[in-house]
């Protein structure tokens, strides 16, 4: 089955401005309620946009050259925006994501033998075992059980942190966690109008207001459990082969010394932010957007029947599996903008640009851009089948970033999705409630705006559990 033998379905999305420049107060109005809004018709069809604002100078790169630019070629000339650093500061300020310089390489430096796919390859059993106890609870019949999606997949992603990263010692909390990582994405996440403006960080913020309770609650128990596994440790207990442990004893090959207790819990709150949230937001729209398609549905049912998570190559036997995702991904990237700001004068696209300018680089622009994609709100898997996948320009589909700075732990969020899609499938009929699509909203990660609901019936015919 080909595309031209399926209908075609284009998700609903935001609706885009004419064109014309925010001025200041529907800036930040927007920029509160939903930063995905701002764009209008024009950064979906032109290479780049250059302005000037209130905050400075802003240039936008929508075009795979520029994006090389500025995220790998000339990637020590940019770094993270402030306005990111203050959002999430906060709770993150000495994790691999908002570091910078020195501090980041030698960060990288320790952590980077911790992700490689050989170490990846060893997590396998351990995600697949957990995706299977968690679809048995949902106790799926033929009369079939609405689910809410957005937090049954932020309970699965949580659970496999906790089992392969943290020895299961944060199992039996994944409900306290996501209520305290909602609260925290639905206020303190938010772009407040005093960061914008550039307000002293002791002026109040209402979100981070609103959020302090979630923010301390993830802070006291991620500080608790390393402290815990550090004494541990120190007295000589049973060696624990997880994240924890590796992040605790990890050293740096240049002689230096290793993670600070405070920098371990800060990269914990990293890999919960940028792993089990966005990669419980990639498994929400897909099953969503599978709802829609049931030819593709079928495609990766048949993929997850003959599954064996054993085989060294089961990647290879989930072809379907991956493209889905990945086309899920262009639709709605997991972290849809990423802000630089440029240490010197610098030159892109035929463009000057001077030191201290904004240079924004936003998937959500770049993977659905009318100069680089057919058809681009369309859902068309078969862009990322194996034969067409080498077609697509490295830096116009940037999911995961690029360059340096490019997510560490890409390897492991894409593997956990197959093997969570597949354990789900191979059990499940996915079934739409409704017609009515939901909204995706901006709030550090892209979110739907309602709960994302739907009916999940036990799969007839034989299946192998």
């Amino acid at each position: 089955m080909t595309l031209a033998d399926a209908s075609v379905f284009r998700p609903a999305i935001p609706p885009r401005r004419a064109g014309e420049p925010l001025s200041l107060l529907p800036f930040l109005w927007i920029s509160w309620r939903d930063p995905i809004r701002m764009w209008s018709e024009r950064h979906f069809a032109e290479p780049q946009i250059h302005g000037h604002s209130a905050f400075g100078e802003i240039l936008v790169v929508s075009h795979p050259e520029g994006v090389r630019h500025v995220l790998t070629e000339n990637a020590a000339n940019y770094e993270k925006g402030e306005l990111q650093k203050r959002v999430l500061g906060p709770m993150l300020a000495e994790g691999l994501l908002l570091t910078e310089g020195d501090k980041w390489r030698r960060a990288r430096r320790i952590l980077a033998p911790l992700f490689t796919p050989a170490k990846m390859a060893t997590l396998n059993a351990r995600m697949a075992e957990v995706c299977r106890a968690r679809v048995a609870a949902w106790s799926l019949s033929a009369r079939g059980r609405v689910l809410d999606v957005d937090s049954e997949m932020s309970g699965l992603t949580f659970d496999i942190l906790s089992a392969t990263m943290f020895s299961d010692e944060l199992g039996g909390e994944a409900r306290g966690f996501e209520r305290a990582l909602n609260q925290f994405l639905a206020n303190g996440a938010r772009i407040d109008p005093l960061d914008v403006l550039g307000a002293p960080d002791w002026a109040p913020r209402l979100g981070r207001l609103a959020s302090f309770r979630s923010a301390r609650f993830f802070e006291q128990r991620v500080t608790r459990l390393v402290e815990a596994r550090r004494a541990h440790i120190e007295a000589g207990g049973a060696f624990h082969d997880d994240l924890l442990n590796a992040l605790l004893l990890a050293r740096d090959e240049n002689g230096g010394p290793g993670l600070s207790d405070e920098e371990v819990a800060s990269n914990i709150l990293t890999f919960i932010l940028a792993g089990h949230e966005t990669t419980a937001r990639a498994l929400g729209w897909t099953l969503h957007l599978l709802s829609r398609q049931p030819e593709y549905l079928a495609r990766l049912q048949a993929e997850a029947d003959a599954f064996d998570v054993s085989d060294p190559k089961w990647a290879e036997g989930l072809p379907w599996t991956r493209a889905v995702l990945e086309e899920t991904m262009r639709l709605f990237p997991p972290a849809p903008t990423m802000a630089r700001k440029a240490l010197a004068d610098d030159e892109i696209g035929g463009q000057k640009i001077g030191a201290g300018a904004t240079v924004i680089v936003s998937p959500w622009i770049l993977q659905r851009h009318k100069r680089l994609w057919d058809d681009p709100d369309a859902f068309r898997p078969e862009r990322f089948l194996p034969e067409n996948r080498k077609s697509i320009d490295r830096y116009a589909y940037i999911p995961f970033s690029a360059g340096p700075r490019v997510c560490i732990g890409a390897a492991f969020a894409l593997q956990e999705a197959m093997i969570a899609l597949a354990a789900i499938l191979r059990v499940a009929q996915v079934e739409a409630l409704t017609t009515a699509e939901p909204r995706p909203v901006h709030q550090i990660t892209l979110r739907s705006r309602e709960p994302m609901r739907l009916r999940l019936r036990v799969r007839r015919g034989p299946h192998r559990d």
